[in-house]
């Protein structure tokens, strides 16, 4: 039963106790690995481009493009682009962009990802007027549309 609500409130895997060492790290590897979208065996830097739609993100050449067009982003609106368009309809609060943008030795007041947002949308905006791919949920967070 312990299973069933720990899957039920959002849990990815269940390990009992006792277990071995090398079958907790295996199983830390591999939600790890579905956590950043990458494939066992790829290298650490080398990341597959993330295509949404207009979207294409290269992670390993830090380039973005809309509909072919070339877009500049600052590394931080890149990092948070990226965790949004990762998954697609997801909702991400401003913590978890921060989190995503930002090391744990940076504090940064919240209406900064507002900031990022802003900045983010007039850059597309520049590139199409119907720009309207990031989406706000008022106190909820900020989500990518396909």
């Amino acid at each position: 039963i312990d299973e069933v609500i720990g899957f039920n409130i959002g849990a990815d895997d269940f390990v009992r106790k006792p277990c071995s060492n090398r079958l907790l790290a295996e199983r830390v590897k591999a939600v790890l690995r579905r956590a950043r979208g990458g494939v066992a065996g790829s290298e650490e830097g080398d990341q597959k481009p993330i295509v949404r739609g207009k979207l294409t993100l290269d992670p390993n050449r830090h380039a973005c493009t809309w509909d072919g067009h070339p877009v500049r982003l600052t590394v931080t609106e890149f990092l948070i682009l990226q965790a949004l368009a990762q998954r697609p309809g997801y909702v991400k609060s401003r913590d978890q962009l921060m989190d995503a943008a930002y090391d744990d030795q940076i504090y940064v007041d919240d209406r900064t990802i507002d900031s990022h947002i802003k900045r983010l949308r007039k850059k597309f905006r520049e590139v199409t007027d119907e720009f309207d791919a990031i989406e706000t949920l008022y106190g909820v967070g900020y989500r990518y549309t396909e």
